[in-house]
């Protein structure tokens, strides 16, 4: 029996093109019946963001340089992609950007309650399809109880930042590593596929691993 193909993904859950990313490394695994372990990491996409956030439309237009009418294409191209993947982007003209710090600290708290990775699909839905306020401690730990976990000890955990440290640690193995954007995806331990890559692509990717595994 081979062992399961270890995945290691660095995002941000306020990053579109890493929850499309995952749809689409899901449906190649799907497809090709490869047993796989996923491993999710921390990323903070705007670690200097104010706790009030920023309006999406700003943010991009500041931080990218993108027009209105960039901003608007660029939207409507990902809501296509996400429907074609089940994912329901809902974009508004109030949405805002956060950092997402804590988030990640709640997360790294459901991994040692084995609901990481429940958790941290439930936060893209909760940020991009409902539009919730994932800066919000309330907020986050509702999705916590949505998910399965106990949301008194979620607010304990944001309250005390038990896992700042270990959050903080594990950002910084990852930059040293040289990752600079999300998604990034190491296969094996080894191998990096930066991107939302496409089903074909990581269906390919996945079939070249198993022939070099044969």
């Amino acid at each position: 029996m081979t062992q399961p193909l270890r995945i290691d993904i660095v995002s941000d859950v306020m990053c579109p093109w890493c929850i499309i990313g995952y749809r689409q490394l899901a449906e190649a695994l799907d497809a090709t019946g490869t047993a796989h372990d996923i491993h999710w990491h921390p990323f903070e996409l705007n670690p200097d963001m104010p706790p009030e956030g920023q309006n999406v439309r700003e943010h991009i237009a500041e931080k990218y340089g993108s027009t209105p009418e960039q901003s608007d294409k660029s939207r409507k191209q990902m809501t296509a992609i996400g429907a074609d993947l089940g994912f329901d982007f809902r974009y508004t003209d109030d949405m805002r950007m956060h950092n997402t710090f804590n988030a990640h600290q709640l997360l790294h708290w459901a991994d040692t309650q084995g609901r990481k990775h429940d958790l941290k699909l439930a936060l893209f839905t909760a940020h991009f399809t409902d539009g919730r306020d994932l800066s919000d401690d309330a907020v986050l730990a509702d999705v916590a109880s949505e998910t399965g976990l106990d949301r008194a000890e979620a607010l304990a955990v944001l309250a005390d930042q038990r896992f700042a440290t270990d959050v903080r640690q594990i950002e910084n193995f990852w930059l040293q590593q040289g990752i600079r954007g999300v998604p990034a995806v190491v296969l094996d331990r080894k191998h990096l596929v930066t991107g939302a890559q496409g089903v074909e692509n990581y269906t390919s990717i996945l079939g070249q691993l198993a022939k070099g595994a044969g």
